[in-house]
């Protein structure tokens, strides 16, 4: 027997799923977003990079949305505060997470997680890059990364390396160096950049893989050795100081990055709205000054790239907190 479907039973039967659909879906339709103002969570201090970037977004994605952006600074425990927020905040575009690297860290540091860094959240925009910076006591005296690994692999054991803490992008890009150049260097972690920075210039630590922006200076004025950036490409901040990779001594690169988050139930549309508006406040060439400044550099990107990068991201440190013993304090 044929079973006949009228244009009315069919009309009814879309009518029926969309309204359905409409019901399963989070947050408000696409095209009325935003419906309210918006907040971007910060898991980090007031005047940091994260801090920075998501203030000068903000500021020029305001007017775009016709909504006020208001950026809340939840700092403690490596961001995860911040982002246990996010992950249990209504999924409708309206709650936005600033995140570091930190992010991928946190599942490599912490037996247990209120959220998992993976899938609770939706990748945005990656905002940028932030190359690191390899640097060594002046009184160490050498002056390459061959050099370095040479002298490490003469005395194991014997040099040491400062770091922002235990788990810090700090601590992890050197554990992942010493892994793939094959030497024992001792880790001795500081509470701070600020602190670690000083030591490593008063000598009494010889080794310091830091970003670029806080040691510019010391770096120009001799007061420290750059051996060698960890970008794809030689900083615009220090030209003549070669990369890791293109030193020839090692295949090495390192970038810390930044960007937002939402939600993971937040509606396709409204995360793709977000990440077009942003791509186009980060071609401005004001902001683009401001990121150099601060020694970060753009890296155009999609919500899939960036939501790749987090993920291999997790798995590279995950591997590396269990190959060097490395857990939260």
């Amino acid at each position: 027997m044929k079973v006949r479907w009228s244009t009315v039973t069919l009309s009814l039967c879309a009518a029926l799923a969309a309204e359905n659909g409409a019901a399963q879906s989070s947050g408000p339709p696409a095209q009325a977003y935003p419906t309210k103002p918006i907040r971007i969570v910060v898991g980090f201090a007031p005047g940091g990079l994260p801090d920075i970037a998501a203030r000068a977004i903000a500021e020029q994605l305001s007017p775009i949305l016709k909504q006020p952006l208001v950026v809340e600074n939840r700092p403690g425990a490596g961001g995860t505060l911040a982002a246990q927020l996010v992950a249990r905040a209504e999924p409708d575009g309206h709650t936005l997470l600033c995140v570091t690297a930190a992010h991928a860290a946190a599942p490599a540091l912490y037996a247990k997680l209120p959220y998992d860094a993976a899938r609770d959240f939706a990748a945005v925009s990656l905002l940028g890059t932030n190359p690191m910076l390899l640097i060594a006591a002046a009184s160490l005296g050498v002056k390459s990364i061959a050099d370095l690994i040479a002298l490490a692999k003469a005395k194991p054991g014997e040099l040491n390396f400062a770091s922002a803490g235990i788990g810090s992008n700090t601590h992890f890009s050197m554990e992942v160096f010493k892994s793939k150049a094959g030497i024992d260097i001792v880790h001795v972690p500081f509470k701070g950049i600020p602190e670690a920075l000083t030591e490593t210039m008063a000598g009494r630590v010889q080794l310091f893989m830091t970003p670029i922006g806080p040691v510019l200076e010391q770096v120009k004025s001799g007061k420290v050795v750059a051996l060698g950036s960890t970008g794809t490409r030689r900083s615009v901040l220090l030209p003549d100081v070669p990369t890791v990779a293109g030193s020839g001594a090692l295949d090495y690169r390192w970038e810390a990055w930044f960007g937002f988050l939402v939600p993971a139930k937040t509606p396709r549309a409204i995360v793709t709205r977000l990440d077009r508006e942003t791509a186009r406040i980060l071609e401005r060439p004001d902001i683009r000054e401001r990121w150099t400044k601060m020694g970060a550099e753009m890296s155009p990107s999609t919500p899939e790239r960036f939501d790749r990068l987090i993920r291999d991201e997790i798995a590279l440190l995950v591997r590396a907190a269990r190959a060097a013993n490395i857990k939260a304090e």
